[in-house]
């Protein structure tokens, strides 16, 4: 069967390249790819992923910067070595930090290479490997910031060869090998680039006129204020919540319950409001006997949870080992990496139907759980709507086990790689069997209640047998009220009873931790418990499943806020800096939702991706012009970090020395990908200096003339003259 390449890649890398300038319907036979002796280069997005793809290709000779045989040369990007231009690239005076300059809208964006000797040297090999290539194979990570790091790349290098797309969910040899057979065309893969490439001007445009404009106006003692397109909302929602619990006033309140036959039960009214209205019912019911008026029993069915996705994994994992976003990402990012699990980066909970077929050897390969899985195996495995569904899987399916051996697995590692086996199996046990038992009853005409459950059957609880007690949310507490088992009760009948009326008080809303911030960036603010609604929801959500936690640590970093026990608390900087922000659409989780709803519509090919670019430009020309123009004279004094006590600090060397060996022979810096937001672990033990508001990296430093950026050798160009007070 024919294969049709088709690509836009422009020779001078310019970025939307117009339809005409584009080259189309380049014919390659499929059996030009398997036989002909042409020779094919494959970009991987980090070593060792080279190193296993070069591997089963049969490109076993090393060279400086790929492997070569076979007929591939198999190369390796370190995740991003392109990146926006900076202001002045564009215009020279926009390297100085002035309001008269604003807003920094170039007629045209481009790209230029990271300078970074590592990069250099790589992108240089990478080149002229391009350059010689009848056919190039993009095998970057499969996912939309994976596509725009190639795809930079690849412009950057003026590749005008026909360019494939491995799109692979796993690295084992099965799935490389069969992801080498069904190779995709380039263009295929066009509108997941073009939102990947909306969303990073989208950001470019955001962050630098917004950084400097609120820096200059309200920046105080020259304190660098960064502004971001999901950074904002997000500390918005942890101050908003904040300002809830601070101006709370408790209000007290009363409960009329009565304990008959050891089971409490509770007034069918509620609250009281004034105790002496609670204190009237006490007396009535005081010297009245209890009589069962109705007893209701109705069997149902619990189903599986619903298998991971990462926000659900990262979620499941702050509750239960109280890891950060960013931990439990770094981690399944080690597991997927080391071949037992499968693409992290996902934002679905369903399998698609062709992996149906392999469900029964990924069960057989968890041999640690032969007792759980061997019920499953024994019978024929269920496909059930809940777990494989099409329609609600995009481009890949939820996080599941590959049915590798795990070895040399961490502690940290190997609890998370847990919660993945376990949830996989218990989707296809049986539904858990229940019974809700209501007890109705009554004293002198005051009606009270009382609910149970009861397990029948455990099912899939089975699986999760073993778990431990874990801190329990309120929903959660709610739950295990109404899971007590009853006694048995008789319509009619009566006895005496204890009724007590109990004074509490009203509670503020309780501080966001990472998980239910992770919940609230994920749903736009609302606080959600139903899966289906969830995922309804989803559209309008904030960020993506692969950026979140690093917005949770770049908000640390940045000193906004701080994490007390698991609780994240927003700093004086942070509430001020919310605080002198008016312009609601940049703080507002919903509006922010709509834009991100937006960009997965560019990536459906819904929506224009021009349009995104213009409104955005519109919508910033209008921000500066509102801050521009405000009077009010107010500041944010950026304060030193807190310093706290480390916590769960060693788990950050022991991922670093999982990776070390796949980058030490290469000449570049431990962390690559300065191009993505930055992503620290917790906040630091010590007192911190400003961070640079460009890179990200870096630290503001003093020079000669003016302040300046740590990394400037590695290319950073941020500068703020002396001179230049607060416009």
């Amino acid at each position: 069967m024919p294969i049709f390449v088709l690509t836009n890649l422009h020779p001078k890398g310019n970025i939307f390249t117009p339809k005409a300038q584009r080259s189309y319907c380049i014919f390659v036979p499929s059996c030009l790819l398997k036989y002909t002796k042409i020779m094919k280069v494959c970009i991987a997005e980090k070593p060792s992923v080279a190193r296993e793809i070069a591997q089963i290709l049969g490109a076993k000779a090393k060279k400086n910067g790929y492997f070569e045989g076979n007929g591939y040369q198999v190369t390796w990007t370190f995740g991003h070595l392109c990146t926006l231009k900076e202001p002045h690239e564009y215009l020279p005076e926009w390297k100085q930090w002035s309001l008269a300059y604003l807003p920094m809208v170039p007629p045209r964006f481009g790209i230029r290479l990271i300078q970074n000797d590592g990069y250099v040297k790589q992108f240089q090999t990478i080149e002229s490997l391009v350059k010689n290539a009848e056919i190039v194979i993009n095998c970057g990570d499969a996912g939309q910031e994976g596509e725009l790091i190639q795809r930079w790349v690849l412009q950057k290098a003026q590749c005008s060869c026909p360019v494939y797309r491995l799109w692979i969910s796993s690295l084992t040899e099965e799935a490389i090998r069969e992801g080498f057979e069904k190779l995709h065309t380039n263009q295929e893969f066009q509108h997941l680039y073009e939102a990947g490439l909306s969303r990073a001007i989208g950001d470019w445009l955001l962050g630098m006129n917004a950084t400097r404009l609120f820096t200059l106006k309200y920046g105080k003692n020259r304190s660098v204020l960064s502004i971001g397109r999901v950074q904002t909302p997000t500390l918005a929602l942890i101050v908003n919540r904040q300002l809830e619990i601070l101006n709370f006033k408790p209000e007290p309140y009363w409960e009329l319950k009565t304990i008959y036959r050891n089971t409490t039960f509770s007034a069918s009214k509620g609250k009281f409001t004034s105790q002496e209205e609670g204190q009237e019912f006490l007396e009535t019911v005081r010297n009245s006997p209890f009589t069962v008026t109705n007893v209701t029993t109705k069997k149902g069915n619990e189903a599986p949870p619903r298998l991971f996705d990462l926000t659900s994994l990262q979620v499941e994992c702050n509750k239960k080992f109280s890891y950060s976003a960013d931990e439990t990402l770094k981690l399944i990012q080690s597991l997927y990496e080391k071949k037992v699990t499968t693409y992290p980066r996902v934002d679905t909970t369903f399998l698609s139907d062709d992996i149906y077929p392999k469900v029964p050897g990924t069960l057989r390969g968890l041999k640690d759980y032969e007792e759980l899985t061997a019920p499953v195996l024994a019978a024929k495995i269920p496909k059930s709507k809940k777990v494989f569904d099409n329609s609600k899987v995009t481009d890949h399916h939820a996080i599941i086990p590959t049915g590798v051996h795990p070895n040399n697995l961490t502690n940290d590692e190997r609890k998370v790689f847990d919660l993945v086996a376990r949830r996989f199996i218990a989707a296809f046990y049986p539904d858990c069997k229940i019974s809700t038992t209501t007890v109705n009853g009554e004293v002198d005409k005051v009606e009270f209640k009382v609910n149970g459950k009861q397990i029948l059957d455990p099912g899939w609880r089975v699986v999760f047998a073993k778990d431990k007690p874990e801190e329990k949310d309120e929903s959660e507490k709610k739950d295990e009220d109404d899971d007590n088992i009853l006694p048995a009760f008789e319509i009619g009948e009566s006895g005496s009873h204890e009724p007590t009326l109990g004074e509490k008080w009203t509670q503020p809303p309780k501080p966001y931790t990472e998980a239910t911030l992770l919940r609230a960036m994920e749903t736009a603010g609302k606080q959600v418990d139903d899966d289906e609604l969830r995922d309804a929801l989803k559209e309008n959500g904030i960020g993506r499943p692969s950026t979140r936690a690093a917005v949770i640590e770049t908000l640390f970093k940045r000193n906004y806020i701080r994490k007390e026990k698991k609780n994240l608390i927003a700093t004086p900087t942070g509430m001020d800096l919310i605080g002198v922000i008016d312009v609601e659409l940049l703080k507002s989780v919903e509006l922010t939702g709509l834009w991100e709803k937006k960009l997965r519509e560019i990536e459906k090919g819904s929506f224009e991706a021009r349009k995104f670019i213009d409104e955005l430009k519109t919508m910033v020309s209008d921000v500066v012009h509102q801050v521009k123009y405000d009077t009010s004279h107010r500041s944010v004094s950026v304060e030193a970090p807190v310093v706290e006590e480390p916590k769960k600090e060693a788990k950050a060397p022991k991922e670093k020395k999982e990776r070390a060996p796949r980058k030490k022979k290469e000449p570049t810096e431990p962390k690559p990908e300065v191009a993505k937001p930055a992503a620290t672990t917790a906040p630091a033990a010590t007192p911190q200096p400003e961070i640079c508001p460009l890179c990200g990296k870096g630290t503001i430093i003093k020079g000669k003339t003016a302040y300046g950026c740590s990394e400037w050798r590695a290319g950073c160009a941020y500068r703020r003259p002396f001179e230049e007070g607060a416009e």
